[in-house]
């Protein structure tokens, strides 16, 4: 027998496997069993992806366990408080491991899929074994998924199967690899395989703050320490209408999703150029203004992960058209989930849309560290008297701005807002600053 006071390792080869024995004065011998391969095998760690991020919420797994991976193969998809993104394989390999499932957070650093590898040299995370903790007694096997894990899938799918309250294990998937297809979730429900929801007591649900929600609230907690000074006005957006109308009719607009909000942003944009404390930031002391010479402009925005703020950049250089180019790209990733971290950062001003679901007034809430925030509200016919004290109908909207009263004036930010004013109700003013 081997001396107790050291630790011995012995290596047996049988075949393709190895039997390894411990022995320490605190320990009976103990073995377990490795394949020949396992050497190979990798814990692919989740890597910093930028603007500060720590951690992550898994939104979808693109592969499973068994699956064989190619170095920049898609991964996951991963949702941060500020953006969503697409992980790939920095391996050659076969997925042995998940290490969370959807909707878990996910921390930097730390191993997201174990990779089992061929390649010699791929770098490989170091195990360590100590004496204190005794080695389990049987051959390492491939783990099996925890229900949910094994479904492939894209989130419109789990999207329209949470909808119908589809438990996904139980559709069998036909596309690629076994992933469920929105035509497999169709072909359940015609089977009639779908049964009303159960009448139970409902209960509480606990669910942590997480993704875009969690952003918002260190947003607005920090906002909560500002003294707004709010200041709104009436719009009238009859002579924008009907420009819009116009643009519409002209064989290069016809394909245009041209809507109020590109104006509004070119309005704010020239009327920052006047009025550039606006456009300012506070940096961290409280103690200086740092005035921004590009226009940022965020646009606030509703998503299925709540609550976004994309942003336009350097609104001052770019023509309504461009604008609304930009817009709608950032519409449809928000529609898709998919902003970049670049698309939600560097902000210098931000406008909230809130009409866009319906209201009048508002108090838009300063989103730290800009200094001003403007919110729309819906646009309506209403009836109004002309020069000669008739009854004629108007189309107006409710605008609302909100200024960091701390180094922003009342009188600075009525005249914001009703030089911004005095381009929507004139809207060809805009085209001079174009």
């Amino acid at each position: 027998m081997l001396p107790s006071r050291d630790i011995y390792t012995f290596f047996k080869h049988i075949g393709n496997s190895a039997k390894i024995i411990f022995s320490n004065k605190n320990h009976v011998v103990r073995n377990f069993y490795v394949s020949a391969n396992y050497a190979g095998q990798v814990s692919f760690k989740l890597s910093d992806i930028g603007e500060g991020i720590r951690e992550v919420t898994i939104k979808e797994w693109f592969v499973k366990v068994g699956d064989k991976v190619a170095q920049f193969d898609e991964i996951c998809e991963v949702q941060s408080d500020k953006a969503s993104v697409t992980i790939t394989s920095r391996y050659d390999g076969i997925i042995k491991k998940l290490h969370y499932k959807i909707d878990e957070m996910a921390s930097v650093g730390r191993p997201l899929v174990d990779i089992e590898t061929d390649a010699e040299g791929q770098e490989q995370e170091k195990v360590q074994v100590t004496n204190e903790e005794p080695v389990e007694e049987k051959p390492i096997e491939t783990s099996k998924n925890e229900p949910g894990m094994e479904v492939l899938c894209i989130p419109s799918v789990r999207r329209l199967a949470k909808e119908y309250k589809i438990d996904l294990s139980s559709v069998k998937g036909t596309g690629k690899a076994g992933r469920i297809l929105k035509e497999d979730i169709l072909k359940y429900l015609e089977k009639g395989a779908v049964h009303e929801v159960s009448r139970e007591v409902l209960h509480d649900k606990t669910e942590p703050i997480k993704g875009f929600q969690k952003a918002m609230f260190k947003t607005m907690t920090d906002a909560l320490k500002i003294p707004h000074f709010v200041y709104s006005d009436e719009i009238t957006v009859s002579k924008l209408s009907e420009l819009r109308r116009t643009i519409k009719t002209l064989p290069e607009g016809q394909d245009l999703k041209l809507s109020f909000m590109p104006f509004f942003i070119k309005a704010a944009s020239n009327a920052l150029q006047r009025y550039p404390v606006l456009n300012a930031t506070l940096d961290t002391s409280g103690e200086n203004i740092v005035y921004k010479g590009q226009h940022n402009i965020g646009i606030a925005m509703d998503t299925k992960a709540g609550l976004a703020v994309p942003v336009i950049k350097n609104v001052q250089k770019l023509t309504i058209i461009e604008i609304n180019n930009e817009l709608n790209r950032l519409i449809a990733s928000g529609r898709n989930g998919t902003f970049s971290p670049q698309d939600l950062s560097d902000g210098t001003f931000t406008i909230s849309n809130i009409g866009a679901i319906g209201g009048t007034y508002m108090k838009p809430i300063i989103m730290t560290p800009q200094v001003a925030i403007i919110a729309l509200g819906t646009s309506q016919v209403v009836p109004r008297f002309d020069d000669a004290n008739n009854v004629i109908p108007v189309e107006v909207l409710n605008l609302s701005g909100a200024a960091d009263h701390r180094i922003i004036d009342g009188a600075t930010m009525a005249r914001f807002v009703q030089t911004l004013k005095k381009q929507i109700q004139e809207p060809y003013l805009l085209f001079l600053n174009q």
